[in-house]
Protein backbone atom coordinates (compact mmCIF):
# COMPACT_ATOMS: atom_id res chain seq x y z
CA UNK A 1 0.00 0.00 0.00
CA UNK A 2 2.91 2.34 0.94
CA UNK A 3 4.56 1.81 -2.63
CA UNK A 4 1.01 2.75 -3.95
CA UNK A 5 1.13 5.81 -2.63
CA UNK A 6 4.71 6.57 -3.20
CA UNK A 7 3.54 5.71 -7.20
CA UNK A 8 0.93 7.79 -6.62
CA UNK A 9 3.03 11.14 -5.44
CA UNK A 10 5.28 10.82 -8.17
CA UNK A 11 4.11 12.64 -11.33
CA UNK A 12 3.41 15.48 -8.46
CA UNK A 13 7.17 15.78 -7.67
CA UNK A 14 8.47 15.72 -11.10
CA UNK A 15 5.71 18.48 -11.55
CA UNK A 16 7.13 20.36 -8.75
CA UNK A 17 10.48 19.67 -9.80
CA UNK A 18 9.59 21.41 -13.32
CA UNK A 19 8.07 24.54 -12.21
CA UNK A 20 11.04 24.93 -9.67
CA UNK A 21 13.22 24.88 -12.81
CA UNK A 22 15.57 28.14 -12.87
CA UNK A 23 16.05 28.67 -16.42
CA UNK A 24 18.38 31.96 -15.90
CA UNK A 25 20.87 29.83 -13.63
CA UNK A 26 20.68 26.52 -15.68
CA UNK A 27 23.60 24.47 -15.90
CA UNK A 28 22.72 21.34 -16.77
CA UNK A 29 20.93 20.10 -19.69
CA UNK A 30 18.16 18.56 -18.43
CA UNK A 31 17.44 21.89 -16.35
CA UNK A 32 17.81 23.62 -19.71
CA UNK A 33 15.43 21.18 -21.57
CA UNK A 34 12.82 21.71 -19.28
CA UNK A 35 13.24 25.14 -19.25
CA UNK A 36 12.98 24.85 -23.37
CA UNK A 37 10.06 23.31 -22.58
CA UNK A 38 8.44 25.61 -20.52
CA UNK A 39 8.88 28.33 -23.33
CA UNK A 40 7.26 26.43 -25.82
CA UNK A 41 4.59 25.97 -23.96
CA UNK A 42 4.29 29.76 -22.65
CA UNK A 43 4.76 30.76 -26.71
CA UNK A 44 2.41 28.08 -28.09
CA UNK A 45 -0.58 29.25 -25.13
CA UNK A 46 -0.20 33.14 -26.31
CA UNK A 47 -0.23 31.81 -29.33
CA UNK A 48 -3.46 29.83 -29.29
CA UNK A 49 -5.28 32.61 -27.11
CA UNK A 50 -4.28 34.89 -30.44
CA UNK A 51 -5.85 32.33 -32.58
CA UNK A 52 -9.00 31.88 -30.65
CA UNK A 53 -9.21 36.10 -30.75
CA UNK A 54 -8.77 35.93 -34.90
CA UNK A 55 -11.34 32.92 -35.52
CA UNK A 56 -13.62 34.97 -33.84
CA UNK A 57 -13.49 38.07 -35.39
CA UNK A 58 -13.43 35.21 -38.39
CA UNK A 59 -17.12 33.99 -36.93
CA UNK A 60 -19.20 36.08 -40.00
CA UNK A 61 -16.69 34.72 -42.57
CA UNK A 62 -16.57 31.39 -42.52
CA UNK A 63 -14.61 30.82 -46.41
CA UNK A 64 -12.10 33.26 -44.39
CA UNK A 65 -12.09 31.21 -41.06
CA UNK A 66 -11.84 27.84 -43.71
CA UNK A 67 -8.37 29.51 -45.20
CA UNK A 68 -7.09 30.91 -41.55
CA UNK A 69 -7.84 26.64 -40.25
CA UNK A 70 -5.71 25.77 -43.01
CA UNK A 71 -3.10 27.95 -43.02
CA UNK A 72 -2.35 27.29 -39.70
CA UNK A 73 -2.50 23.52 -40.01
CA UNK A 74 -0.10 23.88 -42.85
CA UNK A 75 2.22 26.42 -40.87
CA UNK A 76 2.12 23.72 -37.71
CA UNK A 77 3.38 20.65 -40.06
CA UNK A 78 5.99 23.33 -41.14
CA UNK A 79 6.86 24.52 -37.79
CA UNK A 80 7.32 21.01 -36.58
CA UNK A 81 9.01 19.80 -40.33
CA UNK A 82 11.05 22.76 -40.17
CA UNK A 83 12.56 22.57 -36.31
CA UNK A 84 13.09 18.62 -36.55
CA UNK A 85 15.77 19.00 -39.59
CA UNK A 86 16.87 21.79 -37.78
CA UNK A 87 17.64 19.47 -34.78
CA UNK A 88 18.81 16.87 -36.87
CA UNK A 89 22.33 16.67 -35.82
CA UNK A 90 22.03 16.42 -32.59
CA UNK A 91 19.19 13.53 -33.10
CA UNK A 92 19.81 11.18 -30.20
CA UNK A 93 21.85 13.55 -27.80
CA UNK A 94 20.83 14.61 -24.40
CA UNK A 95 20.75 18.75 -25.97
CA UNK A 96 18.27 17.15 -28.84
CA UNK A 97 15.25 18.13 -26.90
CA UNK A 98 16.49 22.20 -26.10
CA UNK A 99 17.57 22.34 -29.79
CA UNK A 100 14.17 21.28 -31.14
CA UNK A 101 11.86 23.12 -28.11
CA UNK A 102 14.19 26.24 -29.28
CA UNK A 103 13.49 26.16 -32.37
CA UNK A 104 9.57 25.53 -32.09
CA UNK A 105 9.62 28.41 -29.51
CA UNK A 106 11.24 30.94 -31.83
CA UNK A 107 8.76 29.72 -34.81
CA UNK A 108 5.94 30.31 -32.75
CA UNK A 109 7.08 33.99 -31.68
CA UNK A 110 7.29 34.52 -35.06
CA UNK A 111 3.78 33.37 -35.77
CA UNK A 112 2.20 35.47 -32.50
CA UNK A 113 4.08 38.62 -34.02
CA UNK A 114 1.87 37.62 -37.52
CA UNK A 115 -1.23 37.01 -34.84
CA UNK A 116 -0.92 40.17 -33.53
CA UNK A 117 -1.01 42.43 -36.55
CA UNK A 118 -3.77 40.37 -37.85
CA UNK A 119 -5.55 41.77 -35.01
CA UNK A 120 -4.41 45.45 -35.44
CA UNK A 121 -5.77 45.45 -38.82
CA UNK A 122 -8.04 48.91 -39.42
CA UNK A 123 -11.65 48.38 -40.69
CA UNK A 124 -11.48 49.14 -44.25
CA UNK A 125 -7.95 47.92 -44.58
CA UNK A 126 -8.13 45.74 -47.66
CA UNK A 127 -4.55 44.58 -47.39
CA UNK A 128 -5.66 42.83 -44.10
CA UNK A 129 -7.22 39.57 -43.46
CA UNK A 130 -8.94 40.03 -40.44
CA UNK A 131 -11.49 42.51 -39.71
CA UNK A 132 -10.88 45.44 -37.54
CA UNK A 133 -12.89 45.53 -33.82
CA UNK A 134 -15.95 47.36 -34.07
Amino acid sequence: MYSRFLLALTPLLFTHLALAADCDNATDQATMNQCATQQNKAADKELNALYQQITGRLKSDPDRKKLLIGAQRSWIAFRDAECKFSASGVEGGSVYPMIYGNCITELTRARVETFKNYLKCQEGDMGCPVPGQT
